[in-house]
């Protein structure tokens, strides 16, 4: 009778979630495209998990932290840690791995500047990943520029796309597009972690976008601590990028340098920094995208002198893992509101407004593309 309340008991855990089965991993691990050269290590498998190595042959423990969850490594008998994570959305990813705890990046992993430090990335194959490969297509520059900041007292770096044909057909103009990272990114954001440039290069190839510039600086003034978002004010950033840099780019490239032609967006704070920026500065940007970054409701339209005249565009997209998050635990949307009841008002009072989720997705570099790629086909459009 104890036997059979037993194995109840341990059903019934099973079924509740309560205690963990191990469970099969698929044993076709490939190394990755953002390893060192030469390095087997990171790999990943066709279910999504991250398989990782190190040597540390002295280390107690050494934990695999990926997507805010942290795995055990085993170590053998040569002192080498290996180890796999759960199954991972499709994508990019950060990472870093923990040895008698301390955090340190991946050895075998090339670096991008993330959550405010330079570290471990990874990428894990995505089933669309083809509109963001690098392909035999004419291609475009990224140029590194430093443009004069006298608000600031410094030069400023900033990362400049111009389209294929920029440097072929020298009377022509662009329109253009400043495209901001998040909280704890930089200028190396989007060029790096967000491929913009072989997204652009893809879709013009296919015609499937007009050629326009991007401009991809950093967006603070000043260097924030973790906690400290809360003491960011726009103002600073919004005269370096207004008063500074787009009448450098506009002085320095062959841009169209009107309203109609510039657009803005951004993801997450970048998002943010985009709506009060361009909520601010109507004759400056005729276009805002807004990535994981908020919304534009009825009252900003209505409290906005001006934007059903001169706003052409608003493009705001979510992470589909982010609308379940929100419908889960309402309070916890980003900057308040639901996005896409927003938008769905905005458009019944005439605005070309668009939503869009990125499938199985969350608050990570996968939405964002698929939203650059999105939003690219929409804008400068007559």
């Amino acid at each position: 009778m104890k036997q059979h309340l037993t194995y109840l008991v341990i059903l019934l855990m099973i079924l509740s979630g309560s205690l963990s089965v191990a469970q099969t991993v698929k044993e076709d691990f490939k190394p990755t495209s953002t390893n060192q050269p030469g390095k087997d290590y990171p790999m990943v498998n066709s279910e999504g998990r991250v398989r990782t190595s190190i040597v540390a042959p002295d280390a107690d423990t050494v934990l695999l932290d990926i997507s805010a969850v942290k795995y055990n490594l085993t170590k053998d008998e040569n002192g080498v840690w290996t180890g796999e994570s759960g199954p991972q959305d499709e994508g990019f990813h950060y990472y870093q791995i923990w040895v008698d705890g301390a955090a340190v990046p991946d050895p075998n992993s090339l670096y991008y500047y993330g959550a405010m430090r330079w570290g471990s990335g990874i990428e894990v194959p995505a089933h669309d990943q083809e509109f963001y490969e690098l392909k035999n297509v004419p291609h475009g520059q990224t140029r590194e520029i430093y443009f004069p900041s006298k608000s600031t007292n410094t030069s400023r770096r900033a990362f400049v796309y111009t389209p294929p044909d920029y440097e072929k057909n020298l009377d022509k103009r662009y329109p253009v597009l400043y495209l901001q990272h998040g909280y704890g990114e930089n200028e190396y954001g989007w060029p790096n972690q967000g491929k913009a440039n072989l997204i652009m290069d893809n879709l013009i190839a296919e015609g499937k976008a007009k050629p326009f510039i991007i401009v991809m600086t950093y967006g603070m003034t000043n260097d924030v601590k973790v906690g400290g978002l809360r003491n960011f004010s726009i103002k600073p950033f919004q005269t370096v990028l207004i008063d500074e840099l787009i009448p450098y780019i506009d002085a320095n490239f062959r841009t169209l340098p009107d309203q109609p032609d510039r657009a803005m967006a951004g993801l997450s704070m970048g998002g943010f920094e985009t709506k009060l920026i361009t909520l601010s500065n109507l004759d400056t940007f005729s276009s805002i995208g807004l990535f994981s970054g908020g919304s534009i409701s009825l009252d900003d339209v209505n409290n906005t002198p001006g934007f059903k005249d001169k706003v052409k565009l608003v493009f705001v997209s979510y992470g589909g893992r982010e609308i379940e998050n929100m419908k889960n635990r309402p309070r916890s949307g980003p900057f308040g509101g639901d996005p896409k009841e927003g938008i769905e008002a905005i458009s019944k009072e005439g605005i070309n407004a668009h939503f869009y989720v990125s499938p199985k997705t969350a608050h990570e570099w996968q939405s964002w593309r698929r939203s650059l790629h999105e939003f690219a086909q929409l804008l400068f459009k007559n």
